[in-house]
């Protein structure tokens, strides 16, 4: 069964809304907000667990290609290419397990899939709280043992985005920060550069299946929500440090643990 529903101008516009409403949120802490979008999509708009990922991952993909051109002026490309050793090291195992991820997503239950949500909420709620922020003097491992770290940690990055149809840089950006010694601003970068061929990836593995019809119809409810998502992401990186961060990191996280208790009540 395919999750279409009239676009009627109210819904598109609510669509638009929703995704400057998220987009700001995730503007606020250096993300995509795709993790606040996913139990909208389910909760506010009504769309079965498969079919709201799917949702999702169309509207991640705008808005992390959209940020890679955005972060240029930051951070060049000459200084993101510097560092490929650490993008192939993740990217190894994020592709893996993006594929992985998707095909998993596909055969699970809504009942199940549900649960798996909402157990991956709870998990980017504790990340937000103990992990964004986070410093290094250095990388944390070297040469093998350091390859072999990345290559897991890129397998269960995949798999999360995969699955919920987020980018993952809540989960990137700590893992370049700590596990490969980089600065905030160029693990930002670099989480963008991983994440888009990530992203990719999960995208071919869903469109494999049946349920990525959604996409068709309802491609003006995605771009609404999209371009709602960019603007509301630009205006969030302006108001970045007006909230103090000891504030804004438990309410974000609290907010998480409320959509994961509701996104578990479908169930």
């Amino acid at each position: 069964m395919t999750t279409v529903l009239a676009e009627t101008p109210q819904r598109i516009l609510g669509a638009s809304l929703a995704g400057a409403g998220v987009g700001i949120l995730g503007g606020l802490i250096g993300l995509g907000g795709a993790e606040f979008r996913l139990p909208l999509l389910i909760g506010l708009f009504g769309f079965i667990a498969l079919h709201a990922v799917i949702l999702n991952k169309a509207m991640s993909l705008i808005v992390v290609t959209s940020a890679l051109f955005f972060r240029m002026g930051s951070v060049p490309a000459q200084e993101i290419a510097a560092n490929w050793p650490s993008i192939v090291n993740l990217l190894g195992g994020s592709l893996m397990g993006a594929w992985f991820g998707a095909g998993w997503a596909t055969k699970l239950s809504n009942r199940r899939l549900y649960q798996v949500i909402s157990v991956m909420l709870l998990a980017i709620a504790a990340v937000l709280l103990f992990a964004h922020g986070v410093h290094s003097d250095g990388a944390l491992l070297h040469g093998p043992a350091q390859v072999v770290a990345g290559l897991l940690a890129g397998f269960v990055i995949g798999v999360v985005a995969a699955v919920m149809g987020v980018a993952g840089g809540e989960l990137l950006i700590p893992t370049l920060i700590l596990l490969f010694g980089a600065n905030i601003k160029l693990a930002g970068s670099l989480s963008v550069a991983i994440s888009l061929p990530t992203m990719v990836v999960g995208f071919i593995r869903f469109s494999r299946d049946s349920a990525f019809v959604v996409l068709r119809g309802n491609r003006r409810f995605v771009l609404a929500m999209a371009l709602g998502s960019i603007a509301g992401a630009a205006a969030g990186g302006q108001l970045l440090g007006v909230v103090p961060s000891a504030v804004l990191l438990p309410v974000l996280a609290a907010i998480l643990f409320v959509s994961a208790v509701k996104v578990w009540r479908h169930t």
